[in-house]
C-alpha cells in the first residue's frame, strides 16, 4: 500500500484510514455529515494526493491528446482546463480526466488514483505515433483540494495571486505560503466552488498546517474520502469504477458533453454510430420515494419487476435528507419522471428519474 505525504499528518488528526485505490488515504475524520455540511456551508480540505499527474510535453503533446481524449484540445488556451475522458476501442471508457494546457507544448493531465498505470499505458500505446515527451509525476507531487464556500477567502490569505481573476475552470501557477511553483486550479468535486492546489511532496505538511491555520477563523474541517463521495454525488458527477468503467460509452453516461465530433480519436466512428441510433440505457438520477438507501450494484426495476438496470452509486443525502443515486436504466425508462423501482434486500422501493444535479 502506498501512502501519500500527508499520511502522517491524518493520523496524528484521528481520522479512519482505508485502502483506497492501492493507498491508505482517510475515509472520514469527525464524521462524514459533519465533513458534508463544512465544505457545503463553510470550508474543508482534502487530501487528494492519490489522484495521479502526467506531463505531456513536446511539438506533438497536443496531436497525442487531440487523439487519445473525447473532448477538443483546440480550445483550450494557456491558464485553462478541461474535463474529458480516454475512450477505448470497445466503446467503453479507459479514464476520466482533466487537462491543463500549461503552455503551447506542455500539458499537465490528473488522472483517477486507480488507474495510473492503465492510463499510461494506453496513452503511451498511442504515443508510440505521435512522439510526446511523457513524465509520470505521480509519486512526486501532492494535490490539497480545499473547497467551500469559503475556501477562496482562505486561500487568498496565502497568495499574492489574484484568486478573484481565475475563473472556474481555469488555473495559474503561483506562490501560496510562500512555496513557488503551485498549479492554483479553480477546480473541484464537490460543487460547492474552492481551489486545487498541485505541489510538491515535501511541501505538503506545512501547505496543508498554513492552510488550516488560515481557515481556523471561518470553520475549515479537515475532510475524507466518504464526504468527498456524498458532496459529489449530490452534484451528480461520476466516479470512475461506478458510473463509468471500460464498459460504459460516454454517450451512456450523460458525457456527450465531452465528446466532440469534429475531430478525430479513438473509436469515433463507434461513438458516432452510437449518437446517431441513440443509446438504449442511461445513467440517469433517481431519488427514492420512501425512506430507503440505495446502494452499488443493486437492481432496477419498472412497474412489472422487469430488470431495467443497475445503481452504479448511492447514499442519503446529508442535504436533502433522502435516499438518492445514479444508476444505469433501459430505454424507454430513462426518461426523466419515469417511476422506477430499487430492489433493495428482496423488497421493490419506489423511486423516480429527477433532473441532475440533486442540489
Amino acid at each position: 500500500m502506498k501512502k501519500t505525504a500527508l499520511y502522517d499528518k491524518h493520523v496524528s488528526l484521528g481520522a479512519k484510514i482505508v485502502p483506497f485505490a492501492g493507498f491508505e488515504m482517510p475515509v472520514q475524520y469527525s464524521g462524514v455529515t459533519e465533513e458534508h455540511f463544512a465544505v457545503r456551508e463553510k470550508a474543508g480540505i482534502f487530501d487528494v494526493s492519490h489522484m495521479g499527474q502526467f506531463f505531456i510535453e513536446g511539438p506533438s503533446a497536443k496531436d497525442l491528446l487531440q487523439f487519445v481524449t473525447s473532448n477538443n484540445i483546440d480550445v483550450l488556451e494557456n491558464g485553462k482546463a478541461q474535463y474529458s475522458c480516454l475512450p477505448n476501442e470497445d466503446g467503453g471508457i479507459v479514464d476520466d480526466l482533466i487537462v491543463y494546457k500549461i503552455e503551447d507544448e506542455k500539458y499537465f493531465i490528473v488522472v483517477n488514483a486507480s488507474n495510473i498505470d492503465k492510463d499510461w499505458n494506453h496513452i503511451s500505446k498511442y504515443n508510440e505515433k505521435f512522439g510526446a515527451k511523457m513524465t509520470n509525476a505521480s509519486d512526486e507531487m501532492s494535490l490539497i483540494a480545499i473547497q467551500g464556500p469559503k475556501a477562496t477567502e482562505i486561500l487568498q490569505k496565502l497568495t499574492e495571486t489574484d484568486l478573484s481573476a481565475i475563473p472556474y475552470y481555469h488555473f495559474t501557477i503561483g506562490s501560496v505560503a510562500g512555496f513557488s511553483d503551485v498549479i492554483i486550479s479553480n477546480t473541484g468535486y464537490t460543487g460547492s466552488g474552492g481551489f486545487e492546489i498541485y505541489f510538491k511532496n515535501e511541501n505538503a505538511e506545512q501547505l496543508w498546517d498554513a492552510l488550516t491555520d488560515a481557515g481556523k477563523e471561518f470553520g475549515i474541517m479537515p475532510c475524507g474520502l466518504a464526504s468527498r463521495d456524498t458532496l459529489r454525488l449530490e452534484k451528480g458527477f461520476c466516479l470512475y469504477g461506478n458510473d463509468i468503467d471500460d464498459t460504459t460509452s460516454p454517450l451512456e453516461a450523460g458525457l456527450g458533453w465531452i465528446t466532440k465530433f469534429d475531430k478525430d480519436f479513438v473509436n469515433k466512428s463507434f461513438l458516432e454510430n452510437q449518437k446517431a441510433e441513440g443509446v438504449s440505457r442511461k445513467l440517469v438520477g433517481f431519488e427514492m420515494q420512501e425512506k430507503a438507501i440505495p446502494r452499488h450494484d443493486y437492481e432496477v426495476l419498472d412497474s412489472e419487476g422487469n430488470i431495467i438496470g443497475k445503481v452504479t452509486s448511492g447514499t442519503m443525502s446529508p442535504m436533502k435528507k433522502i435516499g438518492l443515486g445514479l444508476a444505469y436504466v433501459d430505454k424507454p425508462n430513462f426518461k426523466l419522471g419515469s417511476d422506477i423501482f430499487i430492489r433493495i434486500r428482496n423488497k421493490d422501493i419506489p423511486a423516480k428519474v429527477v433532473k441532475l444535479p440533486f442540489i
